[in-house]
């Protein structure tokens, strides 16, 4: 199944098992408006790191303009883009998942061991988001850069990694809250 992104699919409802109604419905709605820009922005992002770097043979290889400043850049704009994708990923249920499981076990339990899982991502992505800020916070205040010779600010790898790890894990909350589809 393909999960492609674009403008429509990134703004449309997402197709898996998120709460509609009440307070955890309306979160719902903030959540996936953030994740369809997000979606965007890290669609941008990748179309963005695959022309520097493409540039970056072309200049280094045809034209003999190399350059050190392009695998740096393409490498955050893919951090950013990875993290802050996540959480749209998440509301279809795109992420690797092994359903040998969900074959062989009864409904109610698979529906149990599903939300266990949901709870046990949520907790270790919430977990990672509050490290991943505090990395941020760390960085931003000593104002740590990479030892290239660019010398790229740290804090902005470590501000994707909090927010996309913070919106996945309120994404799985509330998918948890939701339940798993039968």
């Amino acid at each position: 199944m393909a999960h492609g992104i674009d403008a429509a699919s990134a703004a449309g409802p997402p197709p898996a098992d998120v709460p509609h109604d009440g307070i955890a419905g309306a979160i719902q709605r903030v959540v996936t408006a953030l994740n369809g820009a997000m979606a965007v922005a890290s669609s941008l992002a990748i179309a963005a790191a695959g022309l520097i770097l493409t540039w970056e043979v072309i200049g280094r290889y045809l034209l003999a303009i190399p350059s050190d400043w392009q695998d740096e850049l393409s490498a955050m704009l893919l951090i950013g883009a990875t993290f802050t994708s996540a959480a749209w990923t998440q509301a279809r249920r795109g992420h690797v998942a092994i359903d040998a499981l969900g074959e062989i076990l009864p409904r109610a339990v698979d529906r149990v061991r599903r939300r266990l899982a949901d709870v046990c991502a949520c907790v270790f992505c919430a977990y990672f988001a509050v490290k991943s800020f505090q990395m941020f916070l760390e960085t931003w205040e000593e104002g740590q850069t990479t030892p290239s010779a660019w010398g790229s600010p740290l804090w902005i790898p470590y501000a994707c990694m909090a927010s996309g790890m913070a919106l996945l894990a309120v994404q799985q909350a509330l998918q948890a809250i939701n339940g798993p589809r039968a």
